[in-house]
C-alpha cells in the first residue's frame, strides 16, 4: 500500500457496492484517513459502534424505545419497576432528512462490526439499495494492511 493515498478507488467501490466490509490494521490511523477522503468527496459522515445496537434495523430506520439505565430511579406507576421508555427517531433517515443541500450523501462508518449476525449484515448490505444516498462502511476484523471488499462477499466469505 501507497505510504500517502488518495482514497480514489475506496471511494469508487462505495458509489459502485454501497455497502463495504473494511478490515483495518489494528495500530489504527487508516480508517480516518479514509473517512476524510470520504467526507473530502462530498459525503456526509457519521461513526456509531456496533455494540448496543439491538435491533439493527428499527434503530437505523424506525422509531425505536430505549430504556436508559435507571440508577436507582423507579418509576411511579404500576407497572415493572424498570424507569421510563424513551422514544428516539431513526437515525439514519433523519440523517438523510437533514442533509446539506450540496451533500452526495451519507457514509454510515459502523466500528466493531465482527459481533454483528450474518442476519444482521444482510440487511445493512441490502440497505443502500433502498436508500441510494446512504453509503455503509461496517469495519468487520483487523489486518496488517488496511483492505476491503464488498459486503455482499464478505458475507458469502464467512
Amino acid at each position: 500500500m501507497a505510504l500517502i493515498t488518495t482514497g480514489g478507488q475506496l471511494i469508487r467501490d462505495l458509489e459502485k457496492f454501497g455497502a463495504l466490509g473494511v478490515y483495518v490494521p489494528l495500530e489504527g490511523g487508516f480508517e480516518g484517513r479514509y473517512r476524510r477522503r470520504i467526507r473530502a468527496a462530498g459525503y456526509t459522515s457519521l461513526s456509531i459502534t456496533a455494540r448496543g445496537l439491538g435491533d439493527v434495523a428499527m434503530y437505523l430506520t424506525g422509531v425505536h424505545g430505549v430504556r436508559p439505565p435507571h440508577l436507582g430511579k423507579k418509576s411511579s406507576g404500576s407497572g415493572a419497576a424498570v424507569g421510563y421508555t424513551y422514544f428516539i427517531p431513526p437515525i439514519v433517515n433523519t440523517q438523510i432528512e437533514n442533509l446539506p443541500p450540496k451533500s452526495k450523501g451519507l457514509l454510515l462508518w459502523i466500528i466493531e462490526g465482527h459481533i454483528l449476525s450474518s442476519q444482521e449484515l444482510e440487511f445493512l448490505s441490502n440497505l443502500p439499495s433502498l436508500e441510494p444516498r446512504l453509503k455503509i462502511v461496517i469495519e468487520l476484523g483487523g489486518e496488517r494492511y488496511f483492505r476491503w471488499t464488498p459486503l455482499k462477499d464478505a458475507i458469502a466469505a464467512a
